[in-house]
Order: C-alpha cells, then structure tokens, then sequence
C-alpha cells in the first residue's frame, strides 16, 4: 500500500494570537524580518507524510542527533511573491524551485514529495500572510523552503525523518548599489564531481569565511575562478553573465554552462529564455575564462557584467 504524500485538502491553519507590527519598507533589510506563520511537513518513512501545517512562527524541536545537525542533511530553495500594481500577489516561476528543491533532496536521499501539493500549502501560506508583501518598486517577499533530515541517528546512512518547512520575508534590495567583486583563484565554491549544482545548505557555509575576507577588504562578492584557466564560474551564491562584444565582433550575452558546477538558477534560466527571445544579440552558455575578460576590458569590448539569482534578481 502506497504511503501519503503531501495532500493539501488536509492542511490546516492554526493563526497566531500575537500579529506582529508591520515595519516601514524603509527599514526592511534582507532577510531579518518575518511574517506571522511558516508551514510544517513532517514524514517519516513507516507513515509517510502526515497533514500540513500552518502555524504561528517559532522555533523547531529537534533532536540534538538529528541528521540535519550532525551531517548537514539539508536542502532549501528561495523564491518571492511580488505585489502588482492591481495589488494581487503573484509567485514567480515556484514550480521551476520545487523542482530543483527535488532535485537537490534526492541527492542528500531526503523523500519525495508532491511538488503541486506542496506548492498549494505554500500558496495558502502566502494567503495567509499576505498583509506582509511589500507594494513598491524593488520590495518583495522571500519564500524560504527548507527540507531537513530530523532522524536522530548517527549511523550515516539516510535519513528516515524528515521536515518540509516554509516560511516568509518581507525584504528589501539584496544590494542597493553597484557590487564591487574580488576575483579569487585559490579557493572553489564548487568543483568537477561535486555537488555545486544542487542547492544544499553543505555548499554555503564554506564559503562564508572567504566572503568575509573579501568584505574586510573593502569587496562586496567573490568572483569564483576555478582551475589553471582562470574559468569564472559563479559570483558570490550568484550566476554570473557578461554582455560584451565577442573575438568575433558579435554582441553576445554569455555564461558560464550547466556542467555540474553551476547552480542552475531560475532567474538564469529566465534572462537566458527572455534574451533568445529578443533575438538582438547571441546568447551562449559556455565556459569563459578570466584572461579572457581582462582582454576584453583592456580591448574595450566589455559593455556590461551583472549576477542573477533570485535573492538579488540582477545585480550590477
């Protein structure tokens, strides 16, 4: 007999009874601020996934030997709602995250799920909290969905319990200015045969101590150069492009390609779709090197440089 998946007619909302104040869009700033609820998943491998919940935000219990402490058995994903000028609310492209939240859980062995339920239980979450989503220009609201193996068991193995939880907030710009990079070639991100394309929480925290180095020397963000050739891949937790004009004289937009290394960015694949979608000028996915951009500065033919992701939509 088949166990159950995530069905969202059995969700239920439990409000809290202490709402929060809604602060000025003035004083948002990424990330430290959240709305009233989130949205718990429990699973366990004998009884699958039990009801969703929405309930007011709080902390989570978990055992001091759960996987997701111990070994990092963790995946997460990050989209926004956005207010339009009507003032409905509208998701941007959440099946494309789910989908790579799938993607990046597999690897880590957490369980499948029903990605069109769970994106109706987060809908609802974003109903219910809908008071908090920005209405100007540049503000929006972040969606963080994490996965997390909560077994207490430190024989590493995998995980047979796990936690889908969502929760929101109302943010401000990643970058309210132009981003100055450090170029880095002695340490890597991400690298051949290692999981840079999945987005787990294991990726991020190595990179933190040389993304301080580089601000306390006065830089924003790390332009990660991998190998003897200098190859850019990615900046900061960013995908990165070049719009330049080519050896061949060609404008041409262009970054690096989905070779394992790479995130696989829902905003990147959005600019690359609307860019081909122009047709004004060559688009390309492949790998370019940092000698090769100097050349192209020293030349004259490099017109613009910028990141994508969905935490800083594009960044200059």
């Amino acid at each position: 007999m088949a166990k159950p998946n995530i069905d969202f007619s059995k969700l239920t909302t439990t409000l809290t009874q202490t709402p929060k104040e809604l602060l000025d869009q003035s004083e948002l700033k990424f990330g430290k601020y959240f709305t009233d609820h989130m949205l718990c998943i429990k699973y366990t491998e004998d009884n699958g996934w039990e009801a969703p919940e929405i309930m007011p935000y709080g902390p989570l219990a978990i055992d001091p030997a759960a996987f997701v402490l111990n070994y990092s058995v963790e995946a997460f994903e990050g989209t926004k709602a956005y207010r339009a000028a009507d003032g409905t609310i509208n998701l941007f492209r959440p099946e494309k995250n789910l989908q790579r939240l799938a993607s990046s859980s597999q690897r880590i062995l957490l369980p499948e799920f029903d990605q069109e339920q769970f994106l109706e239980c987060i809908k609802e979450l974003v109903r219910v909290d809908q008071r908090f989503v920005p209405k100007d220009y540049g503000y929006s609201m972040y969606i963080r969905p994490n996965f997390i193996g909560t077994e207490p068991n430190l024989n590493l193995q995998y995980s047979r319990e796990a936690l889908l939880y969502v929760y929101l907030s109302p943010v401000g710009p990643y970058f309210p200015r132009t981003v100055k990079l450090y170029a880095n070639a002695t340490e890597a991100r991400a690298w051949p045969g290692g999981v840079g394309s999945f987005k787990l929480g294991g990726n991020y925290a190595p990179a933190l101590r040389p993304a301080m180095d580089v601000v306390n020397k006065g830089y924003d963000q790390i332009l990660w150069l991998l190998g003897d050739d200098h190859y850019v891949t990615e900046v900061g937790t960013m995908n990165f492009f070049i719009f330049w004009t080519n050896t061949d004289g060609e404008k041409e937009l262009v970054t690096a390609p989905l070779d394992g290394i790479i995130l696989p960015g829902v905003t990147r694949d959005s600019l690359l779709a609307l860019a081909r979608q122009w047709g004004d000028f060559k688009v390309s996915e492949r790998k370019i090197t940092m000698p090769e951009v100097v050349t192209a500065v020293e030349e004259g033919r490099l017109l613009e440089a910028f990141g994508a992701g969905t935490a800083c939509i594009v960044c200059s």
